[in-house]
């Protein structure tokens, strides 16, 4: 298997994810800063695993079952490092709604492909326009999760209620293109 620069960029996002984690404990002042700014730099190269692979036609399979697995392991390894560091019954629930979501599409994008059904449950605007908003969200709270001001806290919890609603709408939206095939399915 070889490796093409977008799956590389996967990969280094996926490699991030540790870095992340000790850095988000670390006891250095602006630990929070640059946790906020590995976090924005993973976004980045989602953009650009995916803008790459597209432009220059780099796409494998690999790379499309991996994209999506390191997108999700940083939004919820993220989210439960901020619940576990302020842990308001907001926070949490909407954290679950967020993970509970990504576990369940997935799911059902998997469970689509193997009938051979993925095209119906494809990503829609709404999707990006929720993920753009949760990566803000926690960038948000990322920057603002060990400092004393919470000037700004409050407005990534904003947001990232904002971004759970969008989650279940995007939800709702996949279980709609599907439930045709579900409702199918069932009535064989």
């Amino acid at each position: 298997m070889k490796i093409t620069i977008p799956t590389a960029l996967t990969l280094f996002r996926i490699a991030l994810l540790p870095v992340m984690v000790v850095v988000f404990y670390a006891p250095f002042r602006g630990a929070n800063i640059a946790a906020a700014a590995i976090f924005i730099a993973a976004a980045v190269t989602d953009w650009l695993d995916g803008w790459v692979a597209r432009r220059w036609n780099m796409s494998s399979a690999f790379g499309a079952f991996l994209d999506p697995v390191a997108d999700k392991l940083m939004v919820a390894v993220t989210l439960f490092l901020l619940v576990q560091s302020n842990p308001t019954p907001l926070l949490a629930i909407t954290s679950a709604v967020i993970v509970g979501r990504e576990i369940s599409i997935s799911a059902l994008r998997e469970w689509m492909a193997e009938i051979g059904q993925r095209a119906k449950v494809r990503v829609a605007m709404i999707g990006k326009v929720k993920t753009t908003m949760q990566i803000i969200a926690i960038v948000v709270l990322l920057h603002q999760h060990d400092v004393e001001e919470l000037r700004y806290y409050r407005i990534g919890e904003g947001l990232l209620v904002i971004a759970a609603g969008l989650t279940i709408l995007s939800g709702l939206a996949y279980v709609r293109a599907a439930w045709p095939v579900l409702r199918d399915r069932d009535e064989r």
